[in-house]
């Protein structure tokens, strides 16, 4: 029987019927009628006849197939099934490529993309770094069936090391809305990162001191006899003084500029970029705060002192900068409320007072700025509240002047 040659494979034409052409050693070219031309292997093994499939021409060549065959020959030789064998290796390279799809890595990924739109760039980029710092490089690459919960105990250790509890269960909240995704898509059966039992208890946070309402009566006092004293900075008691009556930040008060401030309209506008404003990229907005009476007339009076510069508050010492940080925290240990209260502290004290007086908790949350993580209450929240604020602004001002001269004021619930 001659052997096979390039030219003659070129030249073989499809017919009706399907035709083999022999090379011998058991392998022969199958021509299709559509054409196409198989390459086949056919042997013996256990008194059995089987078929191997070697490729298809011209993507394997002649010699390719060739080699093929002899391979196959070998692994007869020795006792081996080459059939059985392409088939256990198909079989595996299925479970392979099944592996990685099912993997924690690509199912976190799937998980990402169907929610990230619905996400702020802030938070798509904090769920995507926290995942690839401490969760990847563990589970990332195993199927999420195999994930065991000691290994998802295993990440939370790690990141309670370094001490960031809160990112430790915001990992853990993101682990486990991966894997009851992939339960939801019926790639896995349970979630073992339901292992909050195993883990510390985050050290309980220490807030800023803060006077109580009982307090604040000679808090105020101490603060007017000070403030009545010869040489005191009336540009570091106006800080003050501002803090206290807008529930603002420090930072926030620092660095406000006359430019912010519009008196006769009563309204301070905290621009977004200012230095010291809460939150990242399209997360930080300007803040609206509105000005008491009171507040108006402190900065009235300022205004001859620093009013010909850029910033409200301005350093005494060095051109071009604002009042230290430590500032209003002196005059508060000054008048002897070190570690009693803090800067924080009046924000605290305002919440508190108008929280009794019965005001609305949203309307509360966006006079002190805070933004509403809820998507809930945030699609609520769809106004500043100014106007109400306004009211109770002056509210909380009036009560201010009132407590510190003595009167007793019975909150009224709004």
């Amino acid at each position: 029987m001659s052997k096979l040659t390039e030219m003659a494979i070129k030249k073989a034409k499809p017919e009706a019927k399907a035709y083999k052409m022999a090379d011998g050693g058991g392998m022969y070219l199958l021509v299709q009628p559509t054409g196409s031309k198989w390459w086949r292997l056919k042997y013996r093994i256990g008194g059995k006849e089987k078929m191997l499939s070697i490729g298809v021409y011209p993507d394997v060549t002649l010699s390719e197939a060739r080699d093929r065959r002899e391979q196959a020959r070998k692994l007869l030789a020795n006792g081996g099934d080459p059939s059985a064998i392409k088939q256990a290796t198909k079989q595996e390279k299925q479970k392979t490529i099944q592996i990685a799809e099912n993997s924690f890595k690509n199912l976190a990924a799937e998980l990402h993309k169907i929610k990230s739109p619905m996400w702020t760039a802030g938070h798509a980029k904090q769920w995507q770094g926290n995942m690839e710092k401490y969760a990847m490089p563990v589970i990332g690459d195993r199927p999420i069936t195999e994930i065991e919960p000691m290994e998802i105990v295993g990440i939370m250790r790690t990141v309670e090391a370094s001490g960031t509890f809160e990112t430790r269960d915001r990992l853990l909240q993101t682990i486990s809305t991966v894997f009851k995704y992939a339960i939801a898509t019926g790639r896995a059966k349970y979630n073992p990162a339901e292992i909050r039992m195993a883990l510390v208890d985050r050290p309980k946070v220490e807030h800023f001191p803060c006077i109580t309402t009982e307090e604040a009566p000679a808090f105020l006092r101490a603060l007017t006899t000070y403030q009545n004293k010869a040489k005191v900075s009336p540009i570091a008691i106006a800080a003050l003084r501002l803090l206290m009556l807008t529930a603002t930040r420090t930072s926030e008060v620092r660095f406000s500029k006359w430019a912010d401030f519009n008196l006769e309209e009563k309204c301070w506008v905290i621009p977004a970029e200012q230095t010291g404003r809460k939150g990242k990229g399209d997360r930080r907005k300007e803040h609206a705060v509105p000005l008491s009476d009171q507040v108006v007339k402190i900065l009235r009076d300022l205004y001859p002192i620093t009013g010909q510069g850029e910033y409200v508050f301005p350093n005494r010492n060095t051109s071009g900068r604002v009042i230290s940080e430590n500032t209003i925290l002196k005059i508060i240990e000054t008048i002897g409320y070190k570690g009693k209260m803090t800067g924080h502290g009046f924000r605290s004290l305002a919440r508190t007072v108008l929280g009794d007086m019965g005001h609305r908790w949203e309307v509360l949350e966006a006079m002190l700025s805070h933004a509403v993580e809820n998507q809930t209450a945030a699609a609520y929240v769809r106004t500043s509240y100014f106007g109400e604020r306004r009211d109770i602004m002056q509210q909380w001002a009036d009560y201010l002047d009132k407590v510190e001269a003595g009167a007793d004021v019975i909150p009224l619930r709004a």
